[in-house]
């Protein structure tokens, strides 16, 4: 699938009194198959209704509001009062700080975009893009798409200025009630094998290495299929592998085992 070259935005990035003018695109092309829900006996496609869950009857779009749950009742919110909360709408996004690239942790990033410099905006998107690669920083900036302000990091990749849109703190959930575990004794000989594991296998980050079996492998079978072929069922091997309780004999086999990292599939 082809991305889109229509821009999602256009506006401005706010670095300190220059105004870089940009078209934002999505960097994203999702490989997941678009798959539709069928009736089995004559493939129609199945329609989704709006239920009223004590009648049973379908209810019509103009009859249907939003309302959020709080304290056991419902609080109906209006189109006013969304329009009230969201954001207003700004054409610029604004850097509020750089920051160190390995200070921002990966559990943030939610959603990368590309920004495209727009006319007459060339050289200073240049500039901007090679001034971060220089200083090894990173914007922190906060944009509105929609009706939604986001906060995003600004960093150059490539020829390109990448925006991606990071999740808030309070979106992610809270490990503690997970039982990780705190404090083990580890020996010092099993750190020294570990080490030596990981020394072993470690090199360059390629991330065409990695792809998506699973669609590739649908494809396959979706088209052998429209060609009246029956797709090749291949079970699904299961290996339950015993968890060994003598740590450092483990990782000596794993050692001398020799290593090839493997590629995903």
């Amino acid at each position: 699938m082809a991305a889109s070259t229509r821009p999602l935005w256009k506006g401005t990035i706010g670095f300190g009194l220059v105004s870089i003018p940009v078209k934002l695109f999505s960097a994203v092309d999702e490989s997941e198959l678009d798959l539709d829900m069928l009736d089995a006996r004559d493939q129609a496609r199945i329609r989704f209704q709006r239920v009223n869950e004590d009648t049973g009857k379908e209810v019509p779009w103009e009859r249907i509001v939003k309302g959020y749950l709080l304290n056991g009742k419902y609080v109906v919110l209006t189109d006013h009062d969304l329009k009230e909360a969201a954001a207003e709408r700004s054409e610029t996004i604004s850097i509020h700080d750089f920051v160190d690239e390995t200070e921002v942790e990966g559990k943030y990033f939610e959603k990368p975009y590309y920004l495209a410099p727009d006319k007459g905006g060339s050289k200073p998107y240049a500039l901007l893009r090679e001034a971060l690669r220089k200083s090894g920083k990173v914007g922190i900036a906060s944009f509105v798409l929609r009706t939604k302000e986001h906060t995003a990091v600004l960093q150059p990749d490539g020829d390109a200025l990448i925006l991606n849109q990071l999740r808030y703190a309070e979106e992610l959930r809270d490990p503690a009630a997970l039982g990780l575990p705190k404090r083990e004794k580890i020996a010092p000989g099993e750190m020294k094998l570990a080490m030596q594991l990981i020394q072993r296998d470690s090199g360059d980050f390629d991330i065409t290495q990695y792809v998506d079996g699973y669609t590739t492998s649908l494809m396959k079978v979706i088209r052998a299929k429209a060609k009246g072929k029956g797709g090749k069922t291949i079970p699904m091997k299961v290996v339950h592998k015993k968890v060994s309780s003598d740590l450092m004999a483990t990782l000596k086999a794993s050692l001398e085992a020799g290593g090839k990292r493997r590629k995903a599939s």
